[in-house]
């Protein structure tokens, strides 16, 4: 058995989701109350940063001021990182070329530096060779005070304090990359909600205005030709309008909807297209003029709603076409059911040579192929393949191929 690491316990862990959800000046202040306290602590006088090595001095009140200018200044080390690091340098190397002893307060710079790594935006390199040149002059003041340090020493402090603050500025560096990438994600995230929004708007109101369109057309002409029967007509394009009303509220809904409360609304299910309601886009192509001879073949199982609505798509769109490019050719769908699989094929025959047609077909305008290309994308993210090429004989077919997704009961 496993042994929990100690601050995983649930009793430091909401300590500690606590303290992470505070600002940030309130984390620096505490900083900043924590070092000074501990400044002033006698067992940990010895630790600290030195450098000048003169000859002790014995602690009085300007000694205490340098020590809290060595600390308190933390409180603005992300908002003023710069400043911090001026005035907590400054303190040092007073402290260092007066002689004092060594405090804990002097880890404060070493926190200003970091932080100058790690929060300055603007002039950063200015303020490195700022800082760089203030410490050659802090090495020529203690050397002409009798420092016994030599170059090789000061040299090496140098490299220390450049080795924190080049640790601040990969710090900042991958913050940096972080949200960069996170930016990019959310891009790509939101490109892609927006075309999903267009193919789910394509394939709505295309196909129901089109079948519209040629219910209108078909009325029209039946208003001289067969008055009685264009009472037929204007019905089909009343209740195709209610189709896509229908459809764009349950898009709307799914639009609005998070998490699982799409699925969850009985009301929202209701109004979803699947593949059990194909039979009712064929009903409304027949009711636009369009011959179509609908067959399915295998045991309908329920699926996952995204294979549901890809393969429902798949035929609107091909008898959106259908009535469109080939109004009144002849037009076979079939549904093929299989274990691991289901197939889609949509068949239509070329021109005929009669006219009976002519009223029925329009021209169709340059949509630059946005709903077959929105088909493909869509079944290509099942792992399906979708085709759509014309016939040898005349016509166009659309064949997909989408993987089974059982819903598990």
């Amino acid at each position: 058995m496993s042994r929990q690491a100690p601050w995983c316990s649930p009793q430091l862990r909401a300590p500690l989701d606590w303290w992470g959800e505070q600002d940030a000046s309130l984390k620096d202040g505490v900083l900043a109350v924590v070092l000074t306290l501990l400044a002033f602590v006698p067992t940990l006088s010895p630790i600290g940063a030195q450098i000048g090595d003169l000859p002790g001095r014995s602690a009085d009140a300007l000694s205490i001021g340098l020590a809290l200018a060595q600390t308190l200044p933390l409180v603005a080390r992300r908002r003023r990182p710069a400043g911090c690091l001026a005035v907590v340098g400054c303190a040092f190397a007073v402290d260092q070329a007066l002689g004092f002893a060594t405090t804990f307060a002097s880890m404060g710079l070493y926190l200003a530096l970091y932080s100058a790594g790690a929060h300055q935006v603007r002039f950063r390199y200015g303020a490195a060779a700022v800082g760089s040149a203030g410490y050659a002059v802090l090495a020529v003041v203690l050397h002409h005070l009798g420092s016994p340090q030599g170059i090789p020493d000061y040299l090496a402090f140098y490299l220390a304090l450049a080795a924190v603050w080049l640790v601040g500025s990969i710090v900042r560096m991958r913050r940096v990359e972080e949200a960069e990438r996170r930016r990019l994600a959310s891009e790509v995230a939101t490109a892609a909600e927006r075309a999903r929004i267009a193919r789910e708007l394509h394939d709505v109101v295309t196909h129901h205005v089109t079948a519209m369109v040629v219910q209108a057309d078909a009325a029209q002409v039946l208003l001289t030709s067969g008055p009685e029967r264009a009472g037929e007509g204007l019905a089909a394009v009343s209740d195709t309008g209610r189709r896509a009303l229908t459809e764009l509220r349950y898009l709307l809904g799914v639009l609005e909807a998070t998490g699982e409360s799409a699925a969850a609304d009985p009301a929202r299910a209701d109004r979803a297209p699947t593949l059990g309601r194909v039979g009712d886009l064929v009903e409304q192509a027949r009711r636009s003029g369009q011959p179509v001879e609908f067959s399915e073949q295998g045991e309908r199982r329920p699926q996952s709603v995204d294979v549901e609505l890809a393969a429902y798509r798949v035929v609107q769109e091909a008898l959106t076409n259908a009535m469109k490019h080939a109004a009144g050719q002849q037009t076979r769908v079939l549904l093929r059911h299989g274990e691991q699989r289901i197939e889609i094929s949509v068949t239509t025959d070329g021109p005929m040579a009669s006219t009976q047609a002519a009223p029925l077909a329009r021209k169709s305008g340059p949509e630059g192929g946005r709903g077959l290309a929105g088909l493909r994308a869509r079944v290509r993210m099942l792992d399906g393949e979708l085709e759509a090429s014309p016939r040898a004989d005349g016509g166009f077919e659309v064949r997909a191929t989408i993987p089974s997704k059982p819903v598990q009961e």
